[in-house]
């Protein structure tokens, strides 16, 4: 049975405590000589996470055995909040044609003159202020907090600089169908890793 994403949010004060971040796919090739042909598999990252030092209370166990039973394992995706990555502040999204009326949050990081462009699918509900030449807009779009798209009623002026603040969430899932627990004594339970996996959207 296939399980459509579910927009539960893993608990924050479990993520916390998580570790993690992005990972690439990267193939090297090495000559005799000694030198190397690298080819990237993935043009963006892909994050992973391992929640088990998360869990200090019996709260936060009560709380992650019942979300791995409603998440049925590995079989639903879910939101995670990523402490060392989960906002945007004055990102730039575009500049307006005159005639576009959707555009997609992103993520810009950059490294001297390189850029690497993240898009963004799961923002917070409630954190995202869109912005004209610098200038905030209350109304005339609206904002999909499911696929991270902005829509506009009417096209915003061409030449006009869309902005962005916002936080946001990353898509995952349980990378284990597992959920086993040593107990170390009585009421303290640990984990060797409980894995999450960011999900391609």
């Amino acid at each position: 049975m296939s399980y459509p994403f579910s927009e539960q949010r893993f608990p924050i004060d479990i993520s916390y405590g998580s570790s993690g971040g992005p990972v690439f796919s990267t193939l090297i090739t090495s000559t005799v000589a000694g030198y190397e042909q690298r080819t990237s598999h993935w043009s963006e990252a892909r994050a992973v996470y391992n929640v088990a030092h998360g869990v200090k209370t019996q709260h936060q166990l009560d709380q992650l055995i019942a979300f791995f039973r409603a998440r049925r394992g590995r079989a639903q995706g879910f939101r995670f909040k990523d402490w060392s990555d989960y906002h945007g502040t004055n990102v730039t999204l575009a500049t307006a044609n005159g005639t576009t009326t959707i555009f997609p949050l992103v993520k810009h990081y950059m490294s001297g003159t390189d850029t690497a462009i993240r898009r963004i699918h799961k923002p917070v509900t409630g954190t995202v202020k869109i912005y004209h030449n610098g200038t905030l807009q209350n109304s005339g779009y609206s904002v999909n907090n499911t696929t991270g798209i902005i829509t506009y009623n009417n096209a915003p002026a061409n030449g006009v600089v869309i902005s962005a603040d916002y936080e946001f969430d990353v898509p995952v899932r349980f990378e284990t169908d597992q959920l086993i627990a040593s107990l170390d004594d009585y009421g303290v339970y640990s984990w060797a890793d409980i894995p999450l996996v960011e999900l391609r959207i």
